[in-house]
């Protein structure tokens, strides 16, 4: 099987000329979550708004289960915030029956409990409306590059493809090349026949290899100049929502030209696989894009195919809402929220190109 890459994922403007330095220290990424709706103020559910510094979310659900004496699959949150940063997010605790819990003596370093409340529903995985983002990069070079590439974005949007976080940690070798995502060599070798018994290493796994594929089935529409236009067949989501339907219309008909002109409005988005058992939904032109890319990665399909997950969509752009930025010395800020599922350097990949602090010269 040939190497999960990703250094080969088209732009949609071109490879950024600004360079800068991302998470030098934590407060440069931070991420407040918003559920879209506010806890009521009872039930049998206690909502606790935590701020984390440089800590991985399922960590602190193991630590509020054992702080509040309840098994962790009672603890739960609506999705997992990035570990090396400063995060804000809820996690909900099922505890019927029980009192508030106090949590004046709860300690972990880098843990706040900010806020909380009750609900009458349980706190459940992707049920959220997204994330409010504020970036920091240092040492910038081209500043003005980078606004200029903000405002393209703020008018036309970016590839909504999976982050490098969702592929794992990347390193440097000892002769200072990237090495690939950890996550992506594990699924590398579980295609390969290796069995990888740790639960929660084979679902990060799974989930790499999954996304690396849509990541390939967007990468070929934008390398084919078809990432902005609607072809006949395509699988249309309706903007804000999980549901879609196909787009028929076949080229300079009245249907292709409405459904255009809802995609230039940010009504409905062309969409991408994520893989599973079953048969794709997409036809005619937009099926034999899809079909060209999984026969490209035949061992990828087959592999997933058989995990047990069911083909699903996932629209191949997103709009960043409340953009702004700001530029002071080699010091640029930018703040963005984004829809739940989508990833804020995915927005950082189309307008500078971010390097760790160990990259800096």
């Amino acid at each position: 099987m040939k190497p999960l890459n990703t250094d080969h994922w088209q732009y949609y403007y071109a490879k950024p000329v600004s360079t800068g330095i991302f998470k030098f220290q934590a407060d440069d990424f931070q991420v407040v979550e918003d559920l879209g709706y506010s806890p009521c103020g009872e039930g049998e559910h206690q909502f606790v708004f935590v701020e984390k510094t440089n800590t991985n979310t399922a960590f602190v659900a193991e630590q509020l289960a054992r702080f509040v004496n309840l098994p962790l699959r009672q603890i739960t949150y609506a999705g997992r915030k990035d570990k090396y940063a400063v995060t804000q997010q809820w996690f909900g605790i099922h505890a019927p029956g029980k009192p508030d819990f106090d949590f004046s003596n709860f300690e972990l370093e880098g843990v706040k409990v900010l806020k909380q409340v009750r609900h009458n529903k349980k706190l459940r995985t992707g049920q959220l409306k997204g994330n409010h983002f504020t970036i920091t990069l240092r040492q910038v070079l081209h500043p003005e590059a980078i606004e200029a590439r903000l405002q393209e974005i703020e008018k036309h949007g970016v590839p909504n493809y999976y982050g490098e976080q969702r592929f794992g940690v990347m390193r440097l070798n000892d002769m200072g090349e990237v090495q690939r995502g950890g996550n992506l060599v594990m699924a590398e070798r579980m295609v390969n026949g290796e069995s990888i018994r740790h639960r929660n290493k084979r679902s990060m796994a799974l989930s790499a290899l999954r996304s690396w594929l849509f990541n390939e089935m967007l990468s070929t529409r934008l390398e084919q100049n078809k990432f902005d236009t609607i072809i006949e067949g395509d699988a249309l989501v309706l903007t804000g929502s999980n549901s879609f339907f196909i787009n028929g219309g076949a080229t300079n008909t009245d249907e292709q030209q409405d459904a255009q002109r809802r995609f230039d409005a940010k009504d409905v988005c062309p969409s991408a696989p994520l893989w599973g058992k079953g048969e794709l939904v997409t036809q005619a032109n937009a099926l034999a894009l899809e079909q060209a890319v999984a026969e490209q990665n035949s061992e990828v399909i087959d592999f997933l195919s058989q995990c047990g997950f069911d083909q699903e969509r996932r629209a191949i752009k997103i709009w960043p809402s409340q953009l702004e930025w700001q530029s002071k010395g080699d010091t640029f800020t930018i703040s963005f929220a984004l829809p739940s599922g989508c990833f804020a350097t995915s927005v950082l990949r189309e307008c500078v190109e971010t390097l760790s602090p160990i990259n800096r010269v």
